[in-house]
This record gives C-alpha cells, structure tokens and sequence, in this order.
C-alpha cells in the first residue's frame, strides 16, 4: 500500500497544488469515506511510521482493538474500491480535520513516546515542518495557525523536561530560562492571528493554554482559573475523559486538591488503563497527605505506563512516600 501511495506522491497529474510528497499523501489517505478515528489511524500506520501499540495508546484503547479497526479499514478501502488520489483544491478543507489530527498525534508520540527515551525530536520536528507547510498552503484556516502555535509551544520545552541525568521533569519544576523563547514568540503572533480570525477550534484552544503556560515567568504565576476555564471549552468542543482530567488538574491548581481529586475520581471507569489517570490522582493524594492511598495510585500508574522515564519518575516519586 505504502509503494503505491509513494508513487502517487510524484504523480505529474497531480493538480492539488500540495507542495510536500509526505502531506500529499497524508490528505490521499485521509479519505472521507473512512471513520475519521479509522482514518487517522491508517494514515499514522502507513505514513507516520507508528506501530500498532504507539497508534493504541494515542486512541487509548487495546492495541488488538486497535490491529482489528485498521484491518477493518483496509477491508473497507478494498471492498469498495476507494482510490487513494490527491485531492483536487476544492476538496482539501473536506480533509483537513484529519490531516490536523495526524499531524497532532505525530506530534504526541514524538512528544512523550510510547517506550524508548521521552522524546523524539525527529517525529517533533517533522509534524512542525508539515504544520508549517499546511500554514502556507491553506493560510486563511485559523486551526492551521492554531496547531502550528501549539506544536510550537509544546516544542519549545524539550530541553527542559529532562534533567542532567535524563530524569523526567515535571512543567512547574522546570528551568524556563531553558525553554525556546523564540518559538514561544513565534507560536504567540501565530495565535494571535489565529484568534483574530473569530473562528474558534480546538486547536486554537489548546494553543491558547500552552499560551497561559509559556507565557508565565514562575509556575505560580500561572493563570489557573483560566486554564481550567479553557478546559471546560474544550470540553464543549471535543469531549473527551483526558480533557476532562486535564480540567480537573487545572481545577485543583486554581481552587486546591480538594476540589479536583472528586473530579478525577468520577473518571475512574473511563481512565481505568490510563497511567496519567492514576498518577494525576497520587499527586492530589499526595498533596492532601493521604499518603498511603497516593502510593498505591502510583503503584498503578507505574504498572500501566511503557515509557522508562515515566516509569523512572514514578518509581522516585513512590520511593518519597516510603516510611
């Protein structure tokens, strides 16, 4: 499937007016007939280079559920004869939603990878040279900029979220002398712009709140109530048990553990398999000292997470709460 769709990419019929080999053939596969969930899917398997598990683990389910969706929606294309084609111009906006969702997801896994170290600069910077390339091609869409913005944002922590041993840094330990001001400056003006356009998405939302993050000096002059009032937006925009987690963590930043440890204990049936769950929930134990409910929230997550320095940092942070 791959060596056809890389033939494509080069097709001289090619009238779509994409000018990148690799996003022509992210849009090609980001074919409406799909699922949208088995479109992006497919196309991380295919072109994003992601196996099965990482794909998994950004849908948050199984990875046999997620081997039977993609071959399911390999089955589907055959059977009815989908033609994976570029699409002409007048159709990119139809596919755009998905394009941004590869791109994200990319992103994420380069971001905080499923196993190996923490970071893969390389996935990071490819899914920014595409947002970048997709920004120029389709520059009057605002969730283009608003991606574009939070890839930057996120990005320019890497540095960072690692100390001299490679141990895992937490967002309010970090040094932000150490953070990328210039792409924290570039992703800014790109969101301004983009809100300026009064079409709000949920790219621009999450932009807006890694916007809050970089934008503060010290972690407690963080804007939290604000945070978490963009959480419950993105929340009406996408509804989803991680964004409602997220809010409940930004809840208990602003207003105290107390009130956002019930708020994460509602999404227990839902986050049950999810380490960041159980680890957002040991840290609230731990900062009302139930100390010993906290060690067996961290024992959980560290039995759930893949990732050798999430698992490194969680066993730290249950060694702390030993007698």
């Amino acid at each position: 499937m791959l060596a056809d769709l890389e033939a494509l990419g080069g097709s001289e019929d090619d009238v779509s007016g994409i000018p990148d080999d690799r996003l022509r053939l992210i849009f090609t596969c980001c074919h409406p007939a799909l699922a949208m969930e088995a479109r992006v899917a497919l196309t991380l398997r295919t072109l994003g280079g992601l196996t099965t598990a990482e794909i998994a683990r950004a849908f948050l389910v199984p990875e046999p559920t997620m081997a039977q969706r993609l071959v399911r929606a390999k089955h589907k294309i055959r059977r009815a004869g989908i033609p994976y084609r570029v699409p002409p111009p007048e159709l990119l906006t139809e596919r755009l939603p998905g394009v941004l969702a590869v791109l994200y997801l990319v992103f994420n896994e380069g971001y905080s990878t499923t196993s190996g170290p923490l970071v893969r600069v390389e996935l990071c910077e490819e899914a920014i040279r595409l947002a970048r390339v997709l920004d120029r091609l389709m520059p009057d869409q605002p969730e283009v900029r608003g991606l574009l913005a939070l890839l930057l944002f996120q990005h320019s922590r890497r540095e960072a979220r690692t100390d001299a041993t490679g141990d895992l840094v937490l967002l309010e330990d970090q040094d932000r002398a150490g953070w990328d001001h210039e792409a924290i400056d570039e992703g800014l003006a790109l969101l301004d712009d983009a809100l300026g356009r009064r079409r709000p998405g949920p790219y621009q939302v999450q932009a807006a709140i890694a916007a809050l993050h970089a934008r503060a000096p010290r972690p407690e002059d963080t804007d939290w109530p604000q945070i978490a009032a963009l959480y419950g937006a993105l929340a009406r925009m996408t509804p989803s048990p991680v964004v409602e987690l997220n809010r409940a963590v930004a809840i208990a930043m602003a207003d105290g553990p107390e009130r956002g440890l019930p708020l994460i204990d509602a999404l227990g049936n839902r986050l049950a398999d999810y380490h960041l769950f159980h680890a957002a929930r040991a840290d609230l134990l731990r900062r009302l000292g139930r100390r010993s409910e906290a060690a067996g929230a961290y024992r959980t997550a560290l039995e759930l997470a893949a990732n050798p320095v999430e698992r490194q940092y969680l066993r730290r942070r249950l060694a702390e709460l030993s007698p």
